[in-house]
């Protein structure tokens, strides 16, 4: 025992090791009888949950959410860039919803190069020329036509009331929002909401977003069409024509969010339901699952080295096939059903020895671009049998800071999550994909992984997180959690976690992880260790199917809340 306890690391690990042991009291999930919803933000989760309480159904709640997010969360949510949604229906039905930000017309590959072919962050990440064309409007009113019981003016009015009337800044809010001020003040349109005054926010300031509210309203009285072929989309093109943009209101005119199938595949009994492209996420999902399924993990063999080891293994595999097969399907022929065959997740498996591989020789490709993790997810279950699990998201915090004038609302600066030079060597070497390059009308690759678990047909799970390219491994540890630890959706979500994406060559690692002597026996077998850091922020429901229970759970790493009635 001494041994075991002689640092703060294995202490705390011996702490979760008891945990999923049973020895002593793990954290308590949220529990109620009749819906539950999960989200970043209080405000937001408390105005699904009151759609809930008021007859609506799961679709009814996450709409509402989905506009309340993008006045009390505006770091990800959002009405100026977009998202995906997974749905569960009573009926047995599974659908997606794709409300993805799409390329401009005027958007060409080498549209981010420069005279002598270099790659230009600052035009992809910043200014008018990175922003995509909004699918959250689109996506959310489209879905509630379709799927929903009530009336868009219902589920959009909680929304229009917190902005217009505006609400106690928390001092996590406030620092957020203040961590970008020198972005902010640089747009007088921006300025005029994310600062106080030109200064910075204090906790408890009042946070009133006028033009947001009237936005809102105007989508309230004429739903989705204002915004693409009204006047929200003529002032949006006014300001990109004023700024250097290549907006048009073709652009507008021609967006439409897709009802896309889901990815589907079987975990130990288990049915997972997830987003298929231009999302990566539900692929990669899968087919790591696929490749795990091999093995009958033990309770006490949590984050042990077998664990970890073949944890590792797998998504070296999983996004060395990302960075060569996925990209929008509409454009680029991805070999969906062998991907997430149990054939093909058999033969990986094969290839994985009691020695670590080199990722390089998996043909790993590293992407030219960051994938920013300022996302946000939300997790919405009704007791009628209905479940939703939503992702959206701006790219960076406050998309790239710059609020529509007159509009209130943040862009999105979603064209750096294309591939800007594909083609070119990476300072790995690497050749990008072409499988995510720069089109017109394209949408570009994203790592969101909103899922839903069933089991026996039934809703048992409904997940997602932020996070960008550790989205993936993040939903896989979770879902290993709950299905082969055993832990309830609290304990699961607050586990510490760790992420491999191939390339580098790393495994990144939260605090208390991994052992000390974990670690040890893993470098012996090849391993690298890479940063330590904190990955995601889970929202997450497990429901007791035969007792009729939900629990509920947010991520202790963020500032979120479970409600549930």
């Amino acid at each position: 025992m001494q041994k075991l306890i002689s640092s703060k690391t294995n202490y705390y690990l011996l702490v979760f090791s008891f945990l999923i042991a049973g020895l002593i009291n793990a954290g308590n999930p949220e529990r109620s009888k009749n819906g539950m919803v999960v989200s970043a933000s209080p405000l937001a989760s408390n105005v699904g949950i009151e759609i809930l309480k008021k007859g609506g159904n799961a679709v009814d709640a996450a709409v509402a959410v989905g506009f309340a997010l993008a006045v009390t969360y505006p770091t990800a949510g959002n009405i100026g860039g977009g998202g995906f949604m997974v749905i569960h229906l009573a009926d047995g039905t599974n659908t997606t919803i794709d409300f993805r930000e799409t390329a401009p017309y005027a958007a060409y590959e080498t549209m981010y190069l420069d005279s002598l072919g270099n790659y230009n962050a600052q035009l992809s990440q910043t200014g008018w020329l990175s922003s995509g064309i909004p699918g959250t409007v689109y996506g959310l009113i489209s879905t509630l036509e379709k799927y929903g019981s009530m009336k868009l003016a219902d589920v959009i009015q909680p929304a229009i009331d917190l902005a217009e009337n505006g609400f106690m800044l928390t001092y996590n809010m406030a620092e957020s929002i203040n961590k970008y001020h020198n972005d902010f003040i640089k747009y007088e349109s921006s300025k005029k909401i994310f600062t106080n005054n030109g200064n910075k926010f204090k906790e408890g300031d009042s946070f009133v977003q006028k033009d947001l509210a009237n936005t809102l309203k105007l989508i309230r009285d004429n739903g989705k069409e204002i915004f693409y072929n009204g006047i929200i989309a003529e002032k949006i093109v006014n300001e990109s024509n004023k700024n250097g943009g290549i907006f048009t209101r073709k652009d507008f005119i021609d967006y439409k969010s897709l009802e896309r199938k889901p990815v589907i595949g079987i975990y130990k009994g288990y049915e997972i339901i997830s987003m298929g492209p231009p999302s990566s996420g539900g692929i990669c999902l899968i087919e790591a699952l696929n490749i795990l399924e091999n093995i009958n993990f033990e309770k006490q063999q949590w984050h042990g080295s077998t664990h970890i080891h073949y944890l590792a293994e797998a998504l070296k595999r999983v996004y060395a096939d990302r960075s060569i097969h996925l990209g929008d399907s509409d454009f680029f022929n991805v070999p969906i059903e062998q991907l997430i065959s149990k054939d093909y997740a058999n033969k990986l498996f094969t290839g994985i020895s009691d020695t670590a591989t080199n990722s390089l020789a998996l043909k790993a490709r590293e992407f030219n671009q960051h994938e920013s993790d300022q996302t946000t997810h939300y997790s919405v279950a009704d007791k009628y049998g209905n479940a939703v699990s939503t992702t959206v998201t701006i790219n960076s915090a406050y998309g790239n800071k710059i609020v529509v004038e007159g509009l209130g609302f943040l862009l999105n600066n979603e064209m750096d999550d294309f591939s800007a030079k594909p083609g070119a060597q990476n300072q790995y070497g690497l050749i990008g994909s072409m499988a995510n390059s720069i089109q017109p009308k394209k949408r570009m690759l994203s790592s969101m992984t909103p899922t839903i678990v069933l089991k026996e047909g039934r809703p048992f799970m409904v997940i997602g997180s932020p996070g960008g390219s550790t989205i993936i491994t993040q939903v896989l540890q979770t879902v290993q959690n709950v299905i082969d630890f055993n832990m309830n959706i609290y304990d699961a979500i607050a586990a510490p976690r760790i992420h491999h994406q191939g390339l580098p060559n790393q495994i990144d690692y939260e605090p208390f992880s991994i052992s000390d002597d974990t670690k040890s026996i893993l470098t012996g077998k090849g391993h690298i260790f890479g940063k330590e850091l904190s990955l995601g922020r889970m929202e997450g429901i497990v429901i007791d199917i035969d007792n009729k229970i939900f629990y509920g759970a947010t991520d202790p790493r963020d500032y979120g809340k479970a409600i549930g009635f």
